[in-house]
């Protein structure tokens, strides 16, 4: 302790600070695998120079004697290290949760865009309508909207993106439409409302921020906060068209 009062006085003396400012661990406290590992990041070579001793450079730190900068107690350092590994550990698990990800989706645009969109969805920081028109198993032409965050929650989307199932509307989703049969459905989900009597065709309500997405093809643009974009279905679908709406909650 001598030694480093001896520094910490020679110091003062001078004015300067004999530890340079050091590059900062930030939160990134998982990768440091000890409390000694992390006193080491912040000491540089011209500390080292001057002191001539590690460990005193390591108590310099761990005493707060810098420029500038956090200083640490053992505890707070195995507190926030516990806290940085966990968060680590859940954003792998998110990632892993996401039926899409890290699957070779290049020669499928469809469910390319549906991995893509996946996250946001699943987080409610979009709520995407999926228009598809194509024929079923019984080659029926049939067309309809998905909800597809409501899907996401409500079906395992891995045979999907595996190939072994074919994304196709259901009398269940927001609306239904069968053009042999002329049976029609309309349902309204935990996202949306469906407004089928409007002059201008059908409507879809957010009922998170109130706002109405136009799915008209003729229409200039789909509402506020909402993009339409076709998809190239490379003859795999008749037509595929994803409304994204960006949603906002009310502050």
């Amino acid at each position: 302790q001598r030694r480093v009062r001896e520094a910490v006085v020679s110091t003062q003396s001078t004015g300067d600070s004999v530890l340079e400012e050091a590059p900062s661990g930030g939160d990134s406290f998982a990768e440091f695998a000890t409390y000694e590992d992390f006193l080491n990041s912040q000491i540089t070579a011209m500390d080292l120079y001057y002191l001539e001793d590690e460990e005193l450079a390591r108590q310099l730190v761990e005493l707060g004697y810098r420029g500038s900068g956090e200083v640490l107690k053992r505890e707070e350092f195995e507190a926030r290290k516990q806290l940085a590994e966990a968060s680590r550990l859940s954003k792998r698990s998110q990632k892993k949760s996401l039926a899409g990800a890290g699957k070779d989706l290049s020669s499928q645009p469809f469910l390319e865009a549906l991995a893509k969109r996946e996250e946001a969805n699943k987080t409610g920081k979009m709520t995407s309508i999926i228009f598809i028109r194509d024929k079923n198993a019984r080659g029926q032409e049939i067309s309809g909207y998905i909800d597809y965050a409501h899907r996401l929650k409500t079906e395992d989307f891995e045979p999907y993106f595996n190939g072994k199932k074919r994304v196709l509307p259901k009398l269940s989703d927001l609306s239904f439409y069968n053009w042999e049969t002329q049976k029609s459905t309309s349902n309204a989900t935990p996202n949306y409302q469906v407004i089928a009597d409007n002059a201008s065709g059908l409507l879809f309500k957010n009922k998170r921020d109130r706002k109405i997405v136009n799915v008209d093809p003729k229409a200039s643009r789909p509402g506020d906060n909402s993009t339409r974009v076709p998809i190239a279905s490379s003859g795999q679908y008749t037509q595929v068209v994803i409304y994204d709406h960006i949603t906002r909650r009310k502050t």
